[in-house]
């Protein structure tokens, strides 16, 4: 068995430079692919109802919208799956280069996409299939993207090095929501409804060609070229990984659990939630550009931070704090001040979720021996992210149907998620090379 901490240690190409340059470039394609991803998020609150499933009752064609909008994640675990395999069969890079366009393609798409009045059910059925598509593509970028760098990166650094990667997430959700902001800042909501909506998921080519230019410019894991030549790219990783580490695979995706529901929650399903409570939809989205800002800034602290008192410290310090806010979260963007919503905000998102979201990035790889590493994130990431944040996805809007807009049933939602996201990171090892002390050794014994 091959241990990624010895790895990284002997590899020359872990230089600070070359890490640098491997952060750089799977930040920034990873920022692609959430910018597509989160485009249609947003734009499933504010436009998509009446554009691809119109009715009676607004609220409904909001719903639909979303059902649409969770599609995504019911494909992200064969996405994961499948590149996961990739990426231990054939290499991490190709891996990446192939979902980086598909998730761009179909971004590019939906801003062409005649709509319900022009094409009838056509126009919801393409988009279901654009959707399909482009979380089958999202299923197979994170575990890629993390591992890279990951790999990469020297032990005693690798949380700092590998948080980078997840820069990439908030940047994607950034850029969409501030393009969508300002258009409503500068059109006319005919204006908006019309075309201007088009507008972000026809700029997200720019983004994609980028990273994908990027992208092509780096070298393959060293990891992955040393996994070639000991021929262990022959094996199932797939298989292996549900044989051998089946307690991993279940612990890991409790403790995603929290953190796939929260950034959904804190960005997406707050805006459902305010427009069925009549809050300020710009108060909203203003002041969690300011909080996902500063998120950006976060991260890297946050990584850093478990490479000095370790990966499960950290993250179990963010779940537990956003188990606890949650409720006072509500409360605070219920009050409609400009202040409190921000400093709420801020708590959720620039404190808890990058508490939780950075020390992923080095926990996750670190669980699991080298030829079969991708497959397992993989298997974590994108399985937590569909009963995390997929389900949300999918029942939210109807609780909020069925409370008459009250926040009790979401808030209810992401505690149930909290309390097992927390016993799941009580019983995963701590990895950390600084705090671990024999028990990651001891683990992979087991």
């Amino acid at each position: 068995m091959t241990d990624i901490h010895t790895q990284a240690a002997a590899t020359p190409a872990s230089h600070t430079a070359v890490i640098r340059r491997v952060a750089t470039a799977s930040a920034i394609g990873t920022a692609a692919e959430y910018y597509d991803f989160f485009a249609y998020g947003t734009a499933a609150v504010l436009f998509f109802g009446p554009l691809f499933f119109p009715a009676t009752d607004p609220l409904i064609g909001t719903l639909a919208a979303f059902a649409t909008y969770a599609v995504g994640f019911l494909a992200r675990p064969l996405g994961g799956i499948i590149f996961g395999h990739i990426g231990d069969k054939v290499g991490r890079k190709k891996a990446l280069v192939i979902t980086i366009l598909l998730v761009g393609l179909g971004t590019f798409c939906i801003g062409l996409l005649p709509t319900y009045d022009k094409i009838g059910l056509w126009a919801p059925t393409l988009l279901i299939i654009i959707r399909i598509i482009q979380g089958f593509g999202v299923g197979g970028e994170q575990a890629g993207a993390v591992l890279m760098t990951a790999e990469y990166a020297e032990p005693s650094r690798r949380g700092f090095f590998a948080s980078w990667v997840q820069i990439g997430a908030p940047t994607g959700f950034l850029l969409p929501l501030a393009l969508f902001a300002l258009l409503n800042a500068t059109l006319s909501a005919e204006s908006m409804m019309a075309w201007g909506w088009r507008i972000p998921f026809l700029l997200s080519a720019v983004l994609v060609v980028l990273g994908m230019f990027i992208r092509l410019r780096i070298d393959e894991s060293p990891v992955f070229a040393k996994i070639r030549e000991t021929k262990a790219a022959e094996s199932r990783p797939l298989k292996e990984v549900v044989r051998d580490y089946p307690g991993i695979v279940c612990y890991g995706v409790l403790a995603k659990l929290l953190e796939a529901g929260a950034f959904g929650m804190f960005t997406v399903i707050v805006l459902a939630w305010g427009k069925a409570n009549q809050l300020d939809a710009n108060l909203l989205m203003q002041t969690m550009i300011v909080a996902v800002l500063l998120e950006i800034i976060a991260i890297p602290l946050m990584g850093h931070l478990s490479d000095r008192i370790g990966r499960r410290r950290v993250y179990f310090m963010g779940t537990l704090l956003l188990t606890l806010a949650i409720v006072p979260w509500f409360m605070a963007l219920q009050t409609g001040n400009g202040w409190l919503t921000q400093l709420a905000m801020i708590l959720v998102l620039t404190l808890g979720h990058s508490m939780c979201y950075a020390p992923q990035a080095a926990w996750f790889p670190e669980l699991f021996p080298s030829h079969i590493r991708c497959s397992g994130i993989a298997l974590i990431w994108q399985t937590g992210s569909l009963i995390g944040g997929g389900i949300l996805g999918l029942t939210a809007i109807k609780i909020l149907q069925m409370s008459g807009g009250h926040y009790g049933g979401l808030a209810i939602y992401m505690i149930v998620l909290g309390l097992l996201s927390l016993i799941g990171i009580t019983l995963l090892p701590e990895t950390a090379p600084a705090k671990r002390q024999g028990e990651y050794q001891d683990w992979q014994q087991h």
